[in-house]
């Protein structure tokens, strides 16, 4: 999908807040790579903790994003992965208007229920208005695998369409029990360009570890620009 909202004026990326997932945390995963090596370029990276990980309850969970994001504006980013991308849509969707956000990441989102993850049908029951949400985010990315065991792609398909986003997708990513216990590794590049623009290259590997299950791989190449 195109994303119109690169075509605005640039603006340097100067905060990044990270919103884990159903039963990770701020140290899990890639999320404290990502968050060592944007702060070593000099960005002010924050990862919600969010509380009773391995119970999500609605009001909590955006209570904590809400409260981390404060004023969004237009240099800075969001990064949410598989849960926390509904959670920060909602944080987003019940901001008095106008508001404005400098890009969103959402890797293995989705914003429906899924029939693996029957447990989270709750959390889930209250939808989010994301059309509404895309004219105010200038930069929108939808990560996805294509053999994701917990998320299919239809499902983040259907939340990239909906928010109007760019979608990248890795085929092989999920590797289901072949990679249970495997390290996880993840590598950021952030450069500077000319206009004061600043591109992030997100390259991850990731285990995505839902309801207590094993873990897969998942080479995320994705590309959000403060623009």
């Amino acid at each position: 999908m195109s994303d119109k909202s690169t075509a605005r004026p640039t603006h340097a990326l100067q905060r990044v807040i990270i919103v884990h997932g159903y039963e990770a945390a701020p140290d899990a995963h890639w999320f404290p790579w990502l968050q060592n090596t944007l702060e070593g370029e000099g960005v002010s990276v924050t990862a919600v903790p969010l509380p009773d990980p391995d119970v999500p309850e609605t009001t909590a969970w955006e209570s904590a994003v809400g409260a981390t994001l404060g004023v969004p504006d237009a240099g800075t980013v969001i990064v949410a992965h598989s849960l926390g991308a509904i959670t920060a849509l909602r944080v987003l969707a019940a901001l008095p208007e106008p508001w404005e956000l400098g890009g969103i990441v959402l890797v293995a989102g989705f914003i429906e229920p899924l029939e693996s993850l029957p447990e989270l049908d709750r959390y889930l029951s209250t939808g989010v208005d994301v059309e509404r949400l895309a004219k105010s985010i200038r930069t929108r990315t939808v990560i996805r695998s294509e053999t994701d065991p917990f998320v299919p792609p239809a499902a983040s398909d259907n939340l990239a369409r909906r928010l109007n986003a760019q979608v990248q997708v890795h085929p092989e990513a999920g590797q289901g029990d072949k990679v249970s216990g495997s390290a996880r590794r993840t590598t950021v590049s952030l450069r500077k360009e000319r206009r004061s623009r600043l591109n992030v290259r997100l390259t991850s590997m990731t285990a995505h570890r839902a309801c207590g299950r094993t873990g897969f791989r998942l080479y995320s190449d994705g590309l959000f620009t403060t623009a």
